[in-house]
């Protein structure tokens, strides 16, 4: 399946019949809390398979996923998936890697997020992100807004950088 930038993968709350490998691309995942606020709180990449909590067993969908570009994905309907997982020793072993992955990529963006100054933050989101955006800019996909939520500042702060960035 091919989804472009605004298309959705799923949807908060959905009941999780299929599970998606992401084969390019990339996705933001937001959350709609009961307050109204909008959180963005995961970047899904090329190799994972998600969602993530739902990869042992069936759970309805914690955020929603949209597309930041043009991205391919497999998508596998979870009861295969999960007969697989009963029928194959192996599927486990595949699964913990899949997690063991997710849990480095979550490692290196806490380390990211504790990097000295905003500016360094900017720098290292831009530079993770640039491996799977095809050279797209960073603002042609990300709000300010969702920029700031990634690396922990205020949204006045991101424009203040991207416009130091773009002088220099």
């Amino acid at each position: 399946m091919i989804l472009h930038k605004g298309e959705v993968l799923f949807h908060q709350g959905d009941e999780g019949v299929n599970l998606y490998h992401i084969k390019s691309g990339l996705f933001k995942v937001t959350r709609l809390h009961e307050n109204g606020n909008m959180v963005l709180f995961n970047i899904l990449y090329p190799g994972e398979m998600v969602p993530h909590h739902s990869l042992i067993s069936p759970k309805e969908t914690h955020g929603t996923a949209i597309a930041l570009v043009r991205s391919e994905v497999e998508v596998i309907p979870a009861e295969k998936w999960y007969r697989e997982l009963e029928e194959d020793p192996h599927k486990a072993l595949e699964i913990a890697k899949l997690l063991q992955e997710k849990i480095r990529f979550m490692q290196e963006r806490l380390d990211h997020l504790t990097v000295g100054t905003p500016a360094e933050r900017l720098e290292l989101l831009n530079k993770w992100l640039n491996q799977h955006a095809n050279g797209i800019p960073l603002t042609d996909y990300l709000t300010q807004e969702e920029i700031g939520q990634l690396i922990g500042i205020r949204r006045e702060t991101v424009n203040r950088l991207l416009r130091e960035m773009n002088k220099g």
